[in-house]
């Protein structure tokens, strides 16, 4: 529960710093694109009043300074009209190759016009020229800078927050595999003192039917433990039968449950021959079978369908039990989810990761229906 709040708390100051971050970056592009654009509106008036110097020249005006000005600007686009509409000049346009310039430009005014980027000088007698000008190329690059800054800064924190949350998992799965390997060793002693004296026992009376449970019950615990040792070590597959696997299943639990649960195997035709670490296999279906008589309270059906294809063995589990509402067909796989009042909810999240994990295969709540029961999807690579 620590754990949870702390990485609440993280994920909170997280968003905090990437909207605060947002916030200071588009607030300061914007001033910054404020204070270009009031620059290049007083370039333009400047280059509008010279453009109306150089129209009303006479042979006295020294066009040296008005020239330098009209030639200094070499950023801002700029078409210049007269009170007709006809353009009379224009700079710091690329017209495209093959393409009418004049449509373009035409193109251009109606657009500059619609942006109000237009500065009229009255040349007297209603006579008058239209200055209509465009963003620079630097101030548009400078526009789009700040989505481009909050795009990169909400990357970086999305990886900050994989790279927590990733790191977060592998610690845990650290502690688990840590906890199941020291579970499986402490384990190792009694398993051992039990099967030694059940061999004496056996010795002492071979005929004792209780004696030869005992012993089943023994190898049953041996085979927990070895399962506990193989967590976080790369199973090694084995060509096994799968329909064998489940007999072995459905007569342990036949064995350990009451009448009121019946089994039922529908299988095709044996053996069917599939690549597996069957310890772990035969966990994940054991597992399927505990919930299975949780959910029905002891009372019911169990039913095991088994089919193929050319590439999978696909076994359906199907129980009479409580079933589980739609919502909860994904939930029902997370690691703590329990129905049960006692119990750490491993049991489905362990089937999953041993299933997709550690042989490529699949499960998944196929269908369920609350009060008549849940059917379960398993697919195996052949």
């Amino acid at each position: 529960m620590q754990w949870s709040n702390g990485f609440r708390h993280i994920k909170i100051l997280l968003v905090v710093l990437a909207a605060g971050i947002a916030a200071v970056s588009l607030y300061v592009s914007h001033s910054l694109t404020s204070d270009l654009k009031a620059e290049e509106l007083n370039k333009m008036k400047v280059w509008a009043e010279a453009m109306r110097s150089l129209n009303s020249a006479d042979e006295n005006t020294d066009l040296n300074l008005v020239l330098a000005v009209l030639m200094g600007n070499e950023i801002i686009p700029v078409v210049v009209t007269d009170s007709r509409g006809t353009i009379s000049t224009h700079r710091n346009i690329e017209i495209p190759q093959g393409s009418d310039s004049l449509a373009v430009l035409m193109q251009m005014v109606a657009k500059m016009r619609s942006d109000n980027h237009i500065i009229r000088i009255d040349m007297g007698e209603d006579d008058y020229i239209e200055v209509c000008y465009a963003d620079s190329l630097l101030l548009r690059r400078l526009s789009y800078y700040p989505y481009i800054q909050l795009l990169v800064v909400l990357l970086f924190f999305f990886v900050c927050l994989v790279a927590i949350i990733s790191s977060k998992r592998a610690e845990q799965n650290r502690v688990w595999v840590g906890l199941s390997k020291e579970t499986a060793h402490q384990l190792g002693t009694p398993i051992s003192s039990l099967m030694a004296w059940n061999e004496v026992l056996g010795e002492k009376y071979p005929d004792d039917e209780l004696l030869r449970e005992m012993s089943k019950d023994v190898s049953r615990l041996q085979t927990v433990a070895e399962r506990f040792s193989k967590i976080g070590s790369k199973p090694e597959p084995t060509s096994e039968d799968l329909l064998e696997l489940i007999d072995r299943v459905v007569d342990y639990f036949r064995r350990r449950t009451s009448d009121k649960v019946q089994f039922v195997c529908k299988f095709p035709k044996r053996p069917l021959e599939v690549r597996m670490n069957a310890p772990l296999i035969e966990w994940v279906f054991e597992n399927l079978c505990k919930n299975a008589i949780d959910a029905m309270d002891g009372v019911g059906t169990i039913t095991f369908v088994v089919t193929q294809d050319s590439d999978h063995a696909i076994v359906e589990v199907h129980d009479t039990g409580k079933g589980i509402a739609k919502s909860r067909f994904r939930t029902v796989f997370e690691p703590g989810y329990t129905t049960k009042k006692r119990g750490w909810g491993l049991g489905l999240s362990l089937a999953k990761r041993i299933m997709e994990q550690y042989h490529k295969g699949r499960i998944w709540v196929k269908s369920s229906e609350q009060g008549k029961g849940t059917t379960f999807r398993l697919e195996l690579k052949k």
